[in-house]
């Protein structure tokens, strides 16, 4: 691409192309959830062999984020992002075809890899092409779209195996995920110009410059926390309305559309807030509104209320906390070394997705078929969380530098 093309302002198609983009992460992964039990009768796998096809796509795409971000800061966005999505159509199809269960790991490891482009290249992209009093916005309605690929992907991927069979949803994934890259390939210009990127060294340079800071290390450990803790109570609810409850797999479904609305809803106040109040004000806000919504429902389900809505209402109110504070915060983690905007987004979703595979799987070894072991770990996430999201506050009032104003590079 031209240079010009790196300056000039980004456009409704623009923005639409990059919000497509987030749409590679759902079909990763929400778009296999009704599969699993799929492959399990198809492949002859265990329980934990099927659940193992599920993981590796949240493991992989972790560690993947990690080394997106800081190839884009040496390399550009344009470039690791198009690679990204090109290993995403191969796993694809590598899982379309795979006639064993080995296989079928490969290819879902592979697809993951690639989706791990997804989440922290349109953070460093929009980081890099809307101004500082436009990217709180920006975040928070491309997270607002986001939101629709977890609501739908598990529908489509229903719809698809009901009518044409398991494999059927990685054909899906292929065709999706070539016209987004499609898309992207002609309307994502180059946003990081080759005389702000780092050199030869300078991934490493990155991640410790930024692990250096309390600030930094704050604002990715409160969006990580809260997400794990999201993840906690989704996962228990799932169990727990099936075996608890002998509730239906659709009603869980219908229930579960809450969590995503929460988000949204979230998110959407934070671009009606936009730039009226501090970062830290914002994700001080929703540390407090988190720890108020699990202590709400530890303390409704402890007194032996339950029913689906004691589940599904509090998470509603977590995920609106976390689509509050999360657009500051990650505007505010990239904007601590702006030329390690690319590799901050990065250590940012690998948070998200390490803290959700950590705090999901503790579950798994507690879960005892109560509420219990999801209420104890949903508050002490949501302690965590608050602890996290009270840091950037006090430095500020101590009088410390805060963040760096979250607009594109000098």
């Amino acid at each position: 691409m031209s240079a010009s093309a790196s300056t000039r302002p980004p456009g409704r198609v623009f923005a639409l192309s990059l919000a497509l983009v987030a749409l590679i992460t759902p079909l990763a992964v929400h778009l296999f959830m009704p599969v699993i039990p799929e492959v399990k009768a198809a492949l002859d796998l265990s329980h934990a062999g099927a659940q193992l096809t599920f993981s590796v796509s949240l493991f992989g795409m972790a560690f993947a984020t990690l080394v997106y971000g800081s190839l884009s800061d040496r390399y550009g966005r344009r470039p690791v992002l198009l690679a990204g999505l090109a290993l995403f159509l191969i796993g694809s199809a590598i899982s379309a075809l795979a006639p064993t269960a080995t296989a079928l790991v490969l290819g879902r490891l592979v697809q993951a890899l690639g989706a791990g482009c997804g989440l922290p290249l349109v953070r460093a992209i929009a980081r890099d092409a809307y101004r500082a009093d436009q990217l709180v916005k920006a975040i928070a309605y491309l997270t607002m779209f986001g939101t629709l690929g977890p609501m739908l992907a598990p529908i489509i991927g229903g719809a698809l195996i009901d009518t044409l069979g398991w494999r059927s949803t990685f054909a899906f994934a292929v065709l999706a995920g070539a016209a987004i890259a499609t898309v992207a390939h002609l309307q994502l210009y180059e946003t990081h110009p080759a005389a702000g990127r780092t050199v030869s060294g300078g991934a490493l340079e990155g991640y410790i410059a930024l692990v250096a800071r309390l600030r930094f290390n704050a604002f990715v450990l409160q969006s990580g926390l809260t997400t794990g803790a999201f993840m906690v109570m989704a996962t228990a609810s799932a169990s727990l309305m099936s075996e608890l409850l002998n509730r239906p797999a659709t009603e869980f479904g219908l229930y579960f559309t809450i969590f995503p609305l929460g988000f949204a809803t979230g998110s959407l106040i934070a671009t009606r807030i936009g730039q009226r109040l501090s970062t830290e004000t914002m994700v001080l806000t929703g540390s407090f509104l988190a720890l108020a919504a699990v202590s709400g429902q530890a303390l409704v389900l402890l007194h032996g209320i339950v029913v689906p809505l004691t589940f599904f209402l509090p998470g509603f109110f977590l995920t609106l906390a976390q689509g509050i504070a999360m657009p500051y915060g990650q505007a505010a983690a990239m904007a601590e070394i702006p030329r390690f905007a690319g590799t901050a987004a990065g250590i940012g979703v690998f948070m998200q997705h390490l803290c959700a595979a950590v705090f999901a799987q503790l579950y798994g070894f507690l879960a005892d078929g109560t509420p219990r072991p999801m209420v104890a770990i949903a508050v002490f996430c949501g302690v965590l969380v608050l602890v996290a999201g009270a840091i950037p506050a006090v430095l500020k009032r101590r009088g410390e530098r805060p963040a760096a104003p979250a607009g594109p590079n000098p």
